[in-house]
């Protein structure tokens, strides 16, 4: 299913079953979202993100940031990382899409894409550390990127572009039965910076 020319109804669910995902579309102007992405990209401790598969470390051009209100430990594939405190621009972007969605969150996770050629492999958000169905929202800034859902089961797929300043929230039983993918392109030379507001249980 291709939603790229929907119109951005944000009570609509994209998925056909087995879970929720609802996009918001654009939360700011440009100017706006423009200078929180030059925030994002200059006041953020980024690192690069590191992964241990089959025994072997793996350290990806692409570089993440976990923030929380406490030292949240969150473990995936197999590191563990712990939240540094909030900055002044996250606690902003918090408040932002808790009005928006009803929804409340205790932490963030940040991937800062370089360009195209770094994306996500299929995945699902499944991990211990996190609230079971609980919601994430997926805040975009900078380059538009592709996004996209493929059913565990069915290999049903949904794609959307993610637009610059925009909100997309995963919930219920999304991870479960779904994964989702940033999927690599060339035609992609500028920068996104992705948060990822989330709920540890402590």
């Amino acid at each position: 299913m291709d939603l790229f020319n929907q119109t951005i109804d944000k009570h609509r669910n994209l998925l056909p079953d087995g879970g929720i995902v609802n996009y918001y579309g654009r939360l700011f102007p440009a100017t706006e979202a423009n200078l929180y992405l030059d925030k994002l990209l200059n006041n953020i401790e980024w690192r690069n993100d590191e992964a241990i598969i089959f025994g072997r470390k793996i350290i990806t051009k692409r570089k993440v940031a976990w923030y929380g209100e406490k030292p949240f430990e969150y473990t995936y594939s197999n590191t563990t990382k712990h939240a540094l405190p909030w900055t002044t621009e996250l606690l902003e972007l918090k408040k932002i899409i808790e009005k928006e969605t009803g929804e409340t969150f205790n932490s963030c996770l940040l991937n800062l894409y370089h360009n195209g050629d770094e994306g996500m492999a299929w995945h699902s958000d499944g991990e211990l550390d996190l609230k079971k169905n609980g919601a994430i929202g997926s805040l975009s800034f900078g380059a538009e990127r592709k996004f996209a859902f493929k059913h565990k089961q069915t290999k049903e797929k949904v794609e959307i572009v993610l637009e610059h300043g925009s909100l997309l929230v995963m919930k219920d039983t999304t991870q479960t039965n779904w994964l989702h993918r940033l999927p690599p392109t060339k035609k992609i030379t500028r920068a996104r910076v992705n948060l990822t507001f989330r709920t540890i249980v402590d």
